[in-house]
């Protein structure tokens, strides 16, 4: 893959009549590099640095990062993307669902807002906890339930209003982490999902299962592969997932205990045609070059995986 460069456009992350091949529906993300909103995350490469690589390993498609990584003001971002051949895709949008004080909306409108000027399609929605990082969280009542499941409505019809694909994502240490919690969403919410394979698993879930009992309801993938012996250290509490990450617990795709594959290829046979993001979190201890630890060796083998996987359909 080293050597060839993918030609990858933007597309409705929904089912329609047009088919697009994998090829053009593969897109980054700035954890790739080590890029995280979380305090402390390790090492920071700048904006160009990750941009650049992208380009250098063939993707053009992103979606955003955290906030400050690219310019706040959404025609500004788009250009900046564009400036290196690279469309936006969505944007990660961490906000609080459970708290009936609180209204997630303003945030959301803000996001939506700044997704359609960057011409990107999907919001990601993430149910905060309300405290920074992923290592604790609290329990939900009943009360607190129904307003989260309430607010995903909520979003949902926005989002739907201005043409965006909304989603939710399970992931570790926020409101909806298990597979208990996916299947509470899944059930008492219209909104579809933002399937990380590896989040999912991580929170005691079954990425497999989903994808064969939902298909309807994936609209958006986080492709996360996972090494299931960590994973087990964060269900239990011998580790935090902020140290499993420091020590390796996400892999390249095809390396790990996650059926990706198989999750792929059951996904092309039911008529997926959304984003397949390719995102390993990474925690970098310093500058590659100080390092010698490349991204892009990483990203390079998990792009030639699920093509692959793909191409099988």
């Amino acid at each position: 893959m080293s050597g060839q460069m993918l030609t990858l456009v933007r597309v409705p992350g929904t089912l329609g009549p047009m088919t697009t091949p994998i090829t053009e529906r593969i897109a980054g993300a700035p954890i790739s590099w080590g890029v995280c909103e979380v305090p402390g995350w390790g090492h920071q490469l700048d904006a160009d640095t990750v941009l650049t690589q992208m380009r250098e390993v063939g993707i053009s498609a992103t979606e955003y990062g955290p906030d400050g990584f690219l310019p706040d003001n959404p025609s500004a971002k788009a250009e900046l993307l564009d400036g290196y051949g690279l469309k936006a895709v969505g944007q990660f949008v961490p906000v609080v669902l459970h708290d009936a004080d609180v209204d997630p909306m303003p945030t959301v409108d803000q996001a939506i807002e700044g997704l359609l000027a960057a011409r990107a399609n999907v919001i990601v929605i993430a149910a905060s906890t309300g405290v920074d990082g992923y290592d604790s969280r609290p329990v939900l009542d009943g009360d607190q339930w129904a307003t989260l499941l309430g607010n995903l409505d909520r979003i949902n019809e926005r989002a739907a209003e201005q043409g965006l694909t909304a989603t939710v994502h399970p992931h570790v240490g926020t409101m909806i982490e298990s597979g208990e919690e996916a299947d509470r969403v899944l059930a008492g919410s219209s909104i579809k999902l933002c399937l990380d394979t590896g989040h999912l698993l991580i929170g005691g879930g079954d990425p497999v299962a989903v994808v064969k009992e939902h298909p309807e309801r994936i609209g958006h993938m986080h492709l996360k592969d996972v090494r299931r012996d960590l994973a087990a250290k964060v269900q239990s509490g011998e580790l935090t997932y902020t140290d499993a990450v420091s020590q390796g617990m996400y892999v390249p795709l095809g390396a790990g205990d996650v059926d990706i594959a198989g999750i792929v290829e059951r996904l092309e046979g039911n008529g997926y045609q959304g984003w397949y993001v390719m995102e390993q979190d990474s925690i970098l201890t310093g500058p590659p070059e100080q390092t010698g630890a490349d991204p892009r060796d990483d990203v390079r083998s998990s792009i030639a995986y699920v093509l692959e996987a793909g191409a099988t359909r």
